[in-house]
């Protein structure tokens, strides 16, 4: 009897640790990879840099999976495998990796967090009502980017930082219009394959772009720092962190999977002080710690309001 309960105790602790550990990968790991995004656009092309990592992390799952005979995908969810590949990995991948190019990748990080904004503004312009805690959400949060910005006066008259600016806000509305089509839309067969699709697709379409523009270089031509960042984003980035993202989602309750919008930015922000000697100042601590009050108020109204919905 001992015996049985403590199996069921062990059982119980792991389905539990490893998903948290997943959680925490992601949480730290993420954070990380804007910082590897602004190393590797020194050395070349953001779009290029995108394009190659997307190709070698897309190849990796789409070779096992084809390995191990997973079924293709049918012909309508082509469709929908199409329209992510361009909102998640040409618009929202491509351009934050754009972004931080002409921003610090700190504050690349703390826009990229804005995203729950655009998904309660986008679901009030298709009808549904806000909520009040939306709201405040929405203010709070408006506020710690004023707060924010108010440390970067001087460089929103640069047009090459109001640029990176507009670059990075894309990003954000581009990857809340892909969660919520994902939500609407999501396929029926193996998320992983899906992803690795994604990417190769994007990626061919950013060849295309970078080849027909002239923005790329000679691969012979890009430089060892940059391979190493490109490593570091197939790694980390698009391959283990992608892994333990959908493995936690899908084992963890909402509320708790998406505590990794929170820590990605204060990793990146405390990271890009350290390694790239990046601003750290009392501002921009508070307007994060605003930031991210505001988008807690934000998906706690989503998942109060998903609740509701369910009953």
């Amino acid at each position: 009897m001992l015996s049985k309960i403590k199996n069921t105790i062990t059982q119980k602790s792991q389905s539990i640790g490893l998903p948290v550990l997943a959680l925490i990968w992601v949480s730290f790991f993420w954070g990380t990879t804007w910082l590897a995004s602004k190393e590797g656009v020194k050395h070349m092309p953001a779009l290029q840099l995108a394009a190659i990592r997307q190709f070698i992390g897309g190849g990796f799952y789409v070779l096992y999976f084809v390995w191990k005979k997973e079924p293709w995908p049918k012909k309508k969810q082509w469709k929908t495998i199409f329209i992510l590949s361009i909102l998640n990995f040409v618009l929202s991948n491509g351009l934050s990796t754009w972004g931080v190019k002409f921003i610090s990748s700190g504050l690349g990080a703390i826009i990229g967090a804005i995203f729950p904004l655009w998904i309660v503004i986008i679901s009030f312009f298709q009808g549904e009502k806000l909520s009040k805690l939306s709201i405040i959400g929405l203010l709070v949060s408006f506020g710690g980017v004023c707060i924010v910005f108010s440390d970067y006066l001087a460089d929103l008259l640069r047009p090459d930082f109001q640029f990176g600016i507009i670059l990075s806000v894309i990003a954000t509305m581009t990857w809340a219009t892909g969660s919520l089509y994902t939500k609407k839309k999501a396929a029926s067969f193996n998320p992983y394959f899906s992803l690795g699709l994604q990417m190769i697709i994007s990626c061919i379409m950013l060849f295309a772009y970078t080849g027909a523009t002239g923005r790329s270089v000679r691969l012979e031509e890009i430089p060892s720092e940059a391979w190493l960042s490109i490593a570091y984003l197939v790694v980390f980035g698009s391959i283990t962190t992608f892994i333990a993202f959908i493995y936690a989602l899908q084992k963890l309750p909402t509320e708790l999977s998406s505590i990794y919008a929170y820590i990605n930015p204060i990793i990146a922000v405390v990271l890009g002080s350290l390694i790239f000697n990046e601003p750290l100042t009392i501002a921009i601590v508070t307007g994060v710690c605003f930031v991210i009050a505001g988008i807690y108020l934000i998906n706690y109204s989503l998942r109060k309001g998903n609740k509701k919905g369910a009953v």
